[in-house]
């Protein structure tokens, strides 16, 4: 009788040790996560957070709420230094990046005070970036952009950041334009043009889709390109948002007649296209953020994925671009983050000579 009695205690004892850690509630239960947004609303990346956000609070064991919270100036370089100094490792603050934030790192700009390889991916996916003019321009052919109706005016972020590309594509384009900096992000780079106050703009897929594509329709702007995707196996294909356009690579021999291999302003394009756009959209957290939070938004991206609700949404945003777990793309985003010497040192001249920015 005792024996049996001492079994069941321990049988008790047991089970009573037990319980906490199998009713243990997930780690985001009861929390909210804020996404900090450096840009200005209405841009790429403040489109696609948005979208994501209520997937993330439907998917993410636990349901937190998540919030979405801009902190634009210095092209996203103030917000990511904001987040780089204030962020703890507990994963209730996410960064979201754009090229915008990954170019100038790559540039080694003085003011930047973040470091990627400090931070855990949370997910990445790319995202394409459409060209277009006003009409007003004259510009029909491709070849016209080297003899417009009228002088063309861009307007951008800052010369260091995810504008440098369309530099780099108007000087190996042999485009002149004139290019005025300050816009705290492509959303308000857009509305200028919508104003006539630029006449040659682009914008990432998602806001071209939902904001531009309509001006198109009323033949108030002119789609001329895209930056093209790089495919599996490395090659740069067309973008799969707007597969009727030319790549830049077919662009400049639809106007030059010849291909731009070989010259180091295509090599300095080149090697920016992954961070830029293969890799564009990114959202991070300090290392040091405990496994259980990882492993709950990575999971989140598995689940979202697989969610029908989100595959039929994510068409119009996303357009066909896959989201990826951060865990299984880190060592290929941070690799990207490296250009050869001879680009670093052309594109470093060309902001010093023609853009007044010296880095």
């Amino acid at each position: 009788m005792k024996q049996a009695a001492l079994a069941l205690a321990v049988v008790l004892v047991a089970a009573a040790g037990l319980a906490p850690v199998q009713a243990q509630a997930p780690y985001f239960a009861g929390k909210t996560i804020e996404i900090f947004v450096p840009f200005g609303a209405g841009g790429g990346t403040d489109i696609e957070t948005r979208f994501l956000a209520p997937f993330f609070e439907r998917h993410i064991a636990g349901n937190p709420k998540v919030l979405v919270i801009n902190r634009p100036g210095g092209g996203s370089i103030l917000g990511a230094n904001f987040y780089a100094a204030n962020a703890k490792p507990d994963a209730l603050q996410i960064l979201a990046t754009s090229g915008s934030t990954v170019i100038p790192y790559i540039l080694g700009v003085p003011q930047v005070q973040y470091d990627f390889k400090k931070w855990k991916l949370v997910k990445v996916n790319g995202v394409g970036a459409v060209v277009y003019v006003n009409p007003a321009t004259g510009i029909r052919r491709p070849e016209d952009v080297l003899k417009p109706a009228q002088p063309l005016v861009y307007g951008g972020i800052g010369a260091a950041n995810l504008d440098l590309a369309m530099l780099l594509a108007f000087e190996l384009l042999g485009m002149n334009v004139r290019s005025v900096m300050g816009f705290e992000g492509r959303g308000p780079a857009r509305l200028a043009f919508e104003r006539g106050e630029t006449n040659i703009d682009y914008q990432t897929t998602p806001a071209y889709l939902s904001q531009v594509a309509p001006l198109v329709q009323e033949r108030k702007a002119v789609p001329l390109f895209t930056f093209g995707f790089t495919n599996d196996k490395g090659q740069l294909v067309r973008d799969p948002a707007a597969p009727t356009l030319p790549t830049i690579y077919e662009f400049y021999q639809q106007v030059h007649k010849r291909k731009p291999d070989g010259q180091l302003r295509w090599k300095a394009l080149q090697g920016l296209l992954n961070p830029a756009f293969t890799f564009q959209k990114a959202l991070w957290v300090p290392q040091g953020t405990p496994p259980e939070a990882l492993n709950a938004l990575w999971d989140a991206v598995d689940k979202m994925n697989a969610d029908p609700e989100f595959k039929e949404k994510s068409k119009n945003v996303l357009e066909g671009y896959t989201l990826f777990r951060g865990d299984k793309m880190e060592g290929a985003v941070i690799k990207s983050l490296r250009v050869t010497l001879d680009v670093q040192k052309f594109i470093k001249e060309l902001l010093r000579t023609k853009y007044n920015v010296d880095i």
